[in-house]
């Protein structure tokens, strides 16, 4: 059983997917990539599938979360961990707590592979 606010078609959940999708998007504006070019990263043929994320009419699949971060310099597992914050706020308050952690920015620290996380 799904909890309350957390349904498929529940107005909350289309806020934080669409927050989730400009997160993206300022991620992937910070690092100059056009979706074309993000798409090709993640190995999607239709760039168009990143303007729906964006949009926060889909979501980055969960097969794919590493191609996500590696596109975007940040470390995987901050980059799920945010996500995690949005796409499912309660599994991620169950394993990490306060949720104002999850709504911070990625930051690159120059190296591709590691990322800080700075709160908004």
């Amino acid at each position: 059983m799904l909890a309350p606010n957390h349904a498929g078609g529940s107005t909350d959940s289309k806020l934080l997917r669409q927050e989730a999708g400009q997160w993206l998007k300022q991620l992937r504006e910070s690092r100059k990539l056009t979706q074309r070019e993000l798409a090709e990263r993640v190995n999607i043929n239709y760039y168009t599938f990143i303007s729906q994320i964006e949009a926060g009419k889909g979501r980055v699949p969960p097969e794919s979360y590493q191609l996500w971060a590696d596109a975007l310099g940040v470390d995987r597992v901050e980059f799920v961990k945010c996500l995690l914050g949005y796409y499912d706020p309660y599994t991620y308050r169950a394993l990490f707590g306060d949720l104002s952690a999850a709504e911070g920015d990625i930051v690159p620290t120059g190296d591709s592979d590691t990322a800080a996380e700075a709160a908004r």
